[in-house]
């Protein structure tokens, strides 16, 4: 979270809260009456509420709630609108649950829906009762509802030491946190047990058993101490929110809130100990440990990036917040986030070595108290402490020889100056003494360069400075000279010294930027779990120069995936430290404080919904708090979200595929409920009427129930042809037996299958003399074919001419069939070649089950064809049904 240098400390508001106060804006408000414990008078509290926004005009209406026969609750229902429930069945019997649709289309102005923490039946929209209000608050609705406090999924296991009761019906804290309204229906804990006596909360027998466990005065008082402390957080959460919605400068002491300022100093993880103690004694108080980070100087050593860092994490063992704020005044950024969180109290630290800048009044403690406004500041001094073990830098040149290049330039300068002033008179050659003060801080940073400025002070007055080779300044003028000459030279070269050091910090940190998009690129193109594992271990070897892993849960059990720059097996002690990592969420290995003996690191690796897997790296490749450390971590959080997208894809396509697969089946159940039933109810009502009454029919009535069993037999024979063929191509088991064919006999073969089905209809027939052959599958083709001609037959009427026709171009051999029936809409033409898709009325099923132009699209796809369709053709009627079939050898075009 980097906070800029000026901190937004100049009012306006924050653009972040103005967003969320528009995203609010869109959605319903949601009014939450939370209580200690049962009985308190929640649901009473919120009807009457109700009937005092009713009196104004308001549109209410009852959704749901539970008066538990309590008659003083009832009576408050009088002249309300009160929704109907749904029934639900759950667990073989039927219970009233709320209507979630039937709120959603009255859409009233508000709406109260009683016990937020509530599981819905089976079977409903959604398992919880608080995700039903998330719809109905989306759904521009306001929401009043009723909660206690044990209800709160981040206190369950707070009550359950308290009442020894633990709570199976939990409501998320967010789900809280997001409430516009929270009022606190409160009572003595006495007065609780007396309504309870009374028998206004449970039946008799059972208030007694009550009273004796979960209502004892002790359990209650701390659940009340629960409540007010949690709608006292959320109210506060509210204030901040406001503060930075209109641009107030805090802070306000309507809370207090914690900071406390760590650097890399020894003393950083004593202050963190000292904000949780002051969280502590001011009751719990919200407390953040902030690292400032100054990109204008030079990156601390892996010392002091490896304390702050361990700091952080000690804070968030400690239960607190943490953030690295970023800003070249440490003061101004540090009051400018106190401002804009209404932080009341800032604990820093105070080293001995920092005296001196006490006495000019530059220490950090004197400047916040100068510009601390509103806020409280806890200085603790540094005590007594055990030496702290310095990691040593990454190897780098020897700082010694840095310093031997300066006075290398040092050298080369007075040589140039020599002969210059040997050649020539009056030569100001205090300038080329500045060029190599300039070099040396360029090329070696702040310690070299001012080194180098000493020594070019003494050369400088010992050589050429009157009297010569002597230290001795000669005149005021000299002397005013050589020291202008030594200030400037210390500022230019310090000022070269600390851009090259800040340009080595921009280079690292756009080393990182680069990597991190290179990264992103990488695992954008992973295109399953395999491969986004690969690109993990590859990115976080080539980050850490190490060897580098990923593992995978697989069959329950947590496997090596993928390594770099091989993968490697695990002994039993980094494996350990692996599953260790996936189940607890922490890193384990080197450098952690679970199983440290092995040589490799895990981190977990955690993506926006779940774990994903665990990434290790070899021991000893990075240390703790360094900037590689960082891009490591920063690597695998991008391969987390990467891996996880890779397995919701991975679950996208297989739910795609089980969608596909249901409709199919849907449909396919549906075809048969349908389609089969009408040649089965005739064959079987035929053969009835042949076999009771076959003696006392006419011959002519007895050969049509003979002709109609045939026809339905034969109709039921195609559809279950065509459900077979549709289940081989659906299923990938098409095997095709090509060889040479000549369309023309595969043409004459389809329309003697037809044949008895024309009617009156008439089937034409136009080949040319010759054609070349293709190599199909030529029972497919006729299948094909086949389907089609049914298709034209079914849907012309008698009298009416279908063409077979079939001819050829340079690079195919085009098979055509044409019928004069209604056509098919433009509209529908893209779709004609869709499973179950058919041209009549759902009620019509003369037809057919749908799936004969599907078939033969599929089998002529499979035989590397096209299939196409064309309507109308004449007079705004009739359907071209264009099959295209690849030639071997293309035909030149003279021999066409």
């Amino acid at each position: 979270m980097p906070v800029d240098e000026r901190g937004y400390s100049d009012g306006r508001p924050d653009p972040e809260a103005l967003l969320a106060a528009a995203n609010r804006a869109s959605r319903g408000r949601l009014k939450v009456f939370l209580g200690m414990a049962p009985g308190v008078g929640k649901t009473y509290e919120m009807l009457r509420a109700a009937r005092r926004r009713k009196a104004k005009g308001d549109d209410v209406v009852v959704g749901l709630v539970e008066t538990h026969g309590r008659r003083e609750t009832e009576s408050l229902l009088r002249d309300m609108e009160v929704m109907p429930r749904k029934p639900m069945d759950h667990r073989d019997r039927v219970v009233m649950e709320f209507d979630l649709d039937g709120a959603l289309a009255r859409k009233p102005q508000l709406l109260l829906v009683d016990e937020y923490a509530h599981s819905n039946a089976s079977g409903s929209r959604h398992p919880k009762r608080w995700q039903d209000v998330e719809e109905l608050l989306a759904a521009g609705i306001d929401v009043w509802t009723t909660l206690n406090v044990q209800h709160l999924e981040s206190l369950v296991d707070v009550v359950l030491r308290i009442t020894g009761v633990r709570q199976r019906e939990t409501v998320p804290d967010r789900a809280l946190s997001r409430a516009d309204d929270i009022e606190v229906v409160d009572i003595t804990p006495d007065e609780l047990r007396e309504r309870m006596a009374a028998g206004k909360v449970y039946v008799p027998e059972t208030a007694r058993l009550a009273s004796e466990n979960f209502f004892k005065v002790e359990n209650l008082t701390a659940l009340r101490e629960l409540a007010l402390r949690r709608a006292a957080q959320t109210v506060d959460d509210q204030l901040i929110a406001t503060l930075r919605e209109k641009g107030v400068e805090g802070p306000w002491a309507a809370g207090e809130r914690i900071l406390v300022l760590v650097g890399g100093d020894a003393m950083a993880g004593g202050l963190v100990r000292t904000g949780r103690r002051l969280s502590d004694m001011m009751m719990d108080a919200p407390w953040t440990v902030a690292h400032v980070d100054r990109p204008d100087q030079t990156p601390p050593g892996p010392a002091a990036a490896a304390r702050a860092n361990d700091a952080l994490k000690l804070a968030e063992q400690l239960g607190g917040a943490t953030v690295v704020l970023s800003g070249a005044d440490v003061v101004a950024t540090v009051m400018a986030y106190a401002r804009r969180n209404n932080v009341t109290q800032i604990v820093i630290g105070k080293s001995a070595d920092s005296r001196w800048r006490d006495l000019m009044g530059k220490s950090l403690a004197a400047a916040l108290l100068r510009k601390a406004r509103g806020a409280a500041i806890h200085v603790v001094t540094e005590a007594a402490h055990e030496p702290v073990q310095e990691i040593p830098r990454p190897r780098g040149p020897t700082p010694w020889l840095a310093y031997l290049t300066g006075a290398a330039f040092v050298g080369v300068a007075t040589l140039v100056a020599w002969g210059l002033d040997v050649a020539f008179d009056r030569v100001d050659l205090g300038m080329i003494f500045l060029a190599a003060v300039l070099a040396a801080g360029v090329l070696h940073g702040l310690k070299p360069a001012l080194a180098a400025a000493t020594a070019a002070f003494l050369v400088y007055n010992y050589l050429f400075l009157e009297p010569r080779y002597s230290f001795q300044v000669g005149s005021p003028t000299d002397f005013l000279t050589l020291i202008v000459f030594w200030a400037v030279a210390l500022a230019a070269g310090g000022l070269a010294g600390r851009v090259r050091d800040q340009g080595r910090d921009a280079q690292r940190r756009a080393s990182a930027v680069s990597a991190l998009l290179a990264a992103s690129r990488t695992f954008s193109a992973a295109a399953g779990r395999e491969a986004a594992a690969g690109a993990i271990a590859e990115q976080a070897a080539a980050a850490a120069g190490a060897k580098a892993m990923v593992l995978l849960p697989r069959d329950g059990e947590l496997q090596p995936a993928a390594g770099a720059p091989t993968l490697e097996s695990l002994d039993a002690a980094p494996m350990a430290a692996a599953r260790w990592a996936w189940e607890k969420g922490e890193p384990a290995g080197f450098g952690t404080g679970t199983l440290p003996q092995t040589r490799w690191t895990f981190w977990p690796l955690d993506g926006v919904r779940s774990r994903a897997g665990v990434a290790g790296v070899e021991a000893g490749a990075m240390v703790s708090g360094s900037d590689t450390e960082r891009l490591v971590l920063a690597l695998l959080e991008q391969g987390a979200v990467a891996l996880e997208r890779a397995e919701l894809a991975g679950e996208a396509v297989e739910a795609e595929t089980l969608r596909r697969a249901d409709r199919f089946r849907s449909a396919l159940l549906n075809s048969i409920s349908h389609d089969l039933r009408t040649p089965l109810s005739t064959v079987l009502g035929a053969s009835s009427t042949l076999i009771d009454y076959g003696k006392t029919l006419t011959p002519a009535v007895r050969d049509d129930l003979t002709l109609s069993i045939r026809e339905e037999a034969e109709r039921l024979n195609r559809y279950v042809g065509n459900l077979l063929d549709m289940t081989r191509l659906e299923g990938g088991a098409l095997r095709l037996r090509t060889d040479w064919t000549d369309v023309r006999d595969v043409l004459g073969a389809a329309a003697d299958r037809v044949t008895r089905r024309l009617g009156g209809r008439d089937l034409t027939r136009d080949y040319p003399a010759e054609l070349s052959l293709v190599r199909v599958d030529g029972s497919l083709l006729e299948q094909a074919i086949v389907n089609i001609l049914e298709n034209a037959i079914a849907y012309s009427p008698d009298g009416a001419r279908i063409e077979m026709a079939a001819y050829e171009d340079r690079a195919n051999v085009v098979i055509s069939i044409e019928d004069e029936g209604r056509g098919i809409p433009t509209a529908e033409l893209e779709r004609v070649f869709e499973k179950f898709r058919r041209m009549e009325e759902p009620s019509d099923r003369s037809q057919g089950a749908g799936l004969g132009l599907s078939i033969a699209k599929g089998f002529i796809d499979a035989m590397g064809g096209r299939i196409a369709a064309a309507s109308p053709i004449h007079d705004g009627q009739g359907t071209r049904i264009l099959i295209s079939l690849p030639k071997a050898i293309a035909t030149p075009h003279h021999l066409l």
